[in-house]
């Protein structure tokens, strides 16, 4: 049976003008039936402050279907998108992020880059910086079978897109768009790059992603420049087009060469090079740094032997786990970790203390190297993750807790497994079991109940989104994410007045304190779990 297409919408600056959009997209489905998502690019706000989306924001109008959204182009819209990592903004409206990878249930890929270039040293919230695209280059190509993807969303147009190409208009791509947008259409192939921001429409002719007679045939890609939404002018801003991912398609099929291909236009004439290449990775630090003594005593390292510098007979080989994707927040070869929160670092995952948590004692545990789910895990990893577990309810039960473990693959790219403590005068573990249950069916999540001694690898496939729970019992329930989810539902169920009775810390950005009350809440905890950290031991 052949592959359904899935049916899409790409947007170009709505800024601010919601009702004219959604009620053009109303129309389009009526006429034409639904489609499964609608992309915008540029500025998604105005700059002014909107009436309009405050009705949007507190549920009064509703999107009419599933959009996704780029971040600020400008420090005026900057306020609106406050998790870098993306966040739902209203009902099926979410914000992708700032930069990273979406994929579909269906398997379809989608590249997202928010912001404008920048090479400042200081990179501004509504910018992205060389290092920026060199993670995404990095995080997608250097899996041995990249052969593309197949969307990529920027907001400013890539530079010299219109070389070999048909006429851009007004717009002279020699002087206007992002190099650092081009260098990255180059390396990541994609089947469709949508971009805006120049106010015009823009469907630049396909081109070649080889070179003919010394590569072998790769799909095309097509540029689309979508103009702003309810523009005078009547510039198109919204784009139909129907796809099948790529990982879904036959390979003859995926590589066909549309009648009027043109070539590369980031390829210098007569070179086998390409515009960016001057865009070096960020250098990434020696695996040697995850042994370092977490004691108070400074400027001592801890021995990857143990708690006493003492061989072992089976010493630990120095064997590099994956690689992180540049500026990834978890990843403990990353510049980007909080190492002042860090509390316990085995061989494969370490521990550290959830900024902003729901306790001064929840942490989580996490792979050193990068990895985004659980099912991703080696067979050694998942062995260290069992053994933090079961060495943290042994912790939790000496101080008259119970713990709650939870994991959300979605909008996620590091494996965070949140493991938070419940007293054990607060509630029993079916209390915990129900108000999880109870408060799913309010949101209409399906939370399923598997079996104790199951694995999560056997009920879904890797690059599946979902929701998993672990009580102290060792009872587990699953939710598969198909479409949307509360970002925050795992701690929106313990913050309940059910459990731990705090409901004004469900949103982890309300909990924030400073790096001093971090660094001596993090002191705190290693001193209480060192008899029972096993990374210790002889």
């Amino acid at each position: 049976m052949a592959q359904k297409p899935l049916r899409l919408l790409a947007c170009g600056d709505v800024e601010g003008k919601f009702d004219v959009l959604f009620n053009r997209v109303r129309a389009i489905q009526k006429k034409s039936g639904n489609f499964d998502l609608l992309l915008c690019v540029g500025n998604f706000f105005g700059s002014t402050p909107s009436a309009e989306w405050e009705e949007y924001k507190t549920g009064i109008k509703k999107a009419p279907i599933q959009t996704y959204v780029l971040g600020a182009n400008s420090k005026e819209t900057v306020e609106y998108f406050q998790d870098a990592d993306g966040c739902e903004l209203a009902e099926n409206i979410t914000y992708l992020g700032r930069k990273g990878v979406f994929t579909g249930t269906s398997g379809l890929q989608i590249v997202y880059l928010s912001g404008t270039e920048s090479l400042n040293e200081l990179v501004p919230g509504y910018s992205f910086s060389p290092n920026d695209v060199s993670s995404l280059r990095t995080m997608l190509c250097s899996a041995s079978q990249f052969k593309g993807v197949d969307i990529l969303l920027t907001s400013p147009w890539p530079k010299d897109v219109g070389n070999f190409g048909n006429s851009s208009g007004e717009v002279d791509t020699k002087k206007c768009g992002s190099a650092l947008v081009s260098s990255l259409a180059v390396v990541l192939k994609p089947r469709y790059h949508f971009a805006a921001l120049e106010k015009t429409y823009y469907e630049r002719l396909p081109y070649r992603n080889h070179i003919v007679l010394q590569e072998n045939a790769q799909h095309a890609t097509r540029f689309i420049a979508l103009a702003n939404v309810g523009n005078p002018d009547k510039k198109k801003y919204l784009y139909a087009f129907s796809i099948i991912p790529m990982k879904l398609m036959d390979a003859a099929e995926l590589v066909k060469q549309p009648p009027d291909v043109t070539e590369n236009p980031y390829r210098k004439s007569g070179k086998d090079t390409t515009i960016g290449k001057q865009t070096p990775a960020p250098e990434e630090e020696s695996a040697c740094q995850f042994f370092f003594d977490l004691n108070e005593k400074q400027g001592r390292k801890r021995s990857s032997t143990g708690r006493h510098g003492k061989s072992s007979p089976h010493p630990k080989q120095p064997c590099k786990p994956p690689q992180p994707p540049g500026s990834c927040w978890f990843c403990l070869a990353s510049p980007e970790v909080e190492k002042h929160l860090v509390v316990s670092v085995g061989t494969h995952c370490y521990l550290a203390l959830a900024k902003g948590g729901l306790s001064d004692d929840h942490v989580l545990i996490l792979p050193i190297g990068h990895y985004q789910s659980v099912l991703e895990l080696s067979t050694e990893v998942v062995e260290e993750v069992e053994k933090y577990k079961a060495t943290l309810r042994q912790f939790f039960k000496s101080r008259g807790k119970r713990c709650v473990l939870f994991e959300r693959n979605y909008k996620s790219h590091h494996l965070q497994l949140q493991v938070i403590p419940v007293p054990l005068s607060c509630c029993a573990t079916d209390d915990i079991k129900d108000a999880f249950i109870s408060q799913a069916q309010e949101q209409q999540i399906e939370l399923l109940e598997i079996p104790e001694h199951s694995d999560i690898k056997q009920i879904a496939q890797p690059g599946a989104a979902y929701f998993y729970v672990e009580l102290d019992t060792g009872e587990k329930l699953f939710h598969r994410i198909k479409k949307n989810f509360p970002l925050q539902f795992g701690r929106e169920v313990l913050a309940s007045e059910a459990i731990l009775n705090i409901p004004d810390k469900s949103d982890w950005r309300q909990c924030q304190i400073s790096k001093e009350e971090e660094e001596t809440l993090a002191r705190r905890f290693r001193k209480d779990f060192e008899p029972f950290d096993f990374t210790l031991d002889n």
